[in-house]
């Protein structure tokens, strides 16, 4: 079995699944705009259904009046953190599809493949250097007026990217926190045959 991390795997699977964590401590330092959008052109390329490809990113890199527009939109416990990311995402899914009528017909998999895409994200984050933290601590209703977003779409979540940090520089109470997490047994989500959960 593979261990990584303080992570083991119980049956064989790719070390990068138990490398990959949501770290809250960042250098700051700025991404580049090809280094971005090398992580965009990751999430272009995840499986949706009917090639509807619902998912939308509004980024900003730090430095700029966009990344702070961002960061006004997490909730203040992200924001204590999250200041120190290289760049923040939004991430939004478009929750109808146009009918060949013009009428807008509900996307029942839109969310399903927008997290796709931010997991093919977060993939290529980890195999490049970086990492990312999906938040869903985020005030969607101000997003959407702030970020301008249409009608038929969805705020899912924000993302944090950035360059690890030591997390002595973190608050006291996440520095606790700053360790890659464990996962439920494959018994507990997986049932052969019928629903057998919670």
């Amino acid at each position: 079995m593979t261990e990584i991390n303080h992570r083991r795997a119980d049956h064989p699977i790719h070390s990068i699944f138990l490398e990959r964590w949501s770290p809250r401590a960042f250098t700051g330092e700025e991404i580049s705009e090809t280094d971005l959008l090398a992580l965009f052109e990751a999430a272009r390329w995840a499986p949706s259904a009917s090639n509807l490809q619902p998912w939308r990113f509004v980024y900003g890199r730090r430095g700029t009046e966009h990344f702070e527009r961002l960061l006004d939109t997490l909730d203040e416990g992200n924001q204590r953190w999250a200041k120190n990311a290289s760049a923040l995402v939004v991430i939004l899914s478009r929750t109808h599809r146009p009918t060949s009528t013009g009428e807008a017909r509900p996307s029942y998999t839109h969310a399903f493949d927008t997290g796709a895409a931010w997991f093919a994200l977060a993939l290529q984050a980890q195999l490049a250097g970086w990492h990312a933290h999906g938040m869903g601590g985020i005030d969607r209703e101000r997003a959407m007026r702030v970020l301008k977003v249409p009608e038929h779409y969805r705020v899912e979540a924000a993302v944090a990217i950035g360059k690890l940090a030591d997390p002595s520089t973190l608050p006291d109470d996440l520095r606790e926190r700053e360790k890659p997490s464990q996962r439920k047994a494959i018994g507990e989500f997986a049932f052969e045959g019928r629903f057998n959960g919670d």
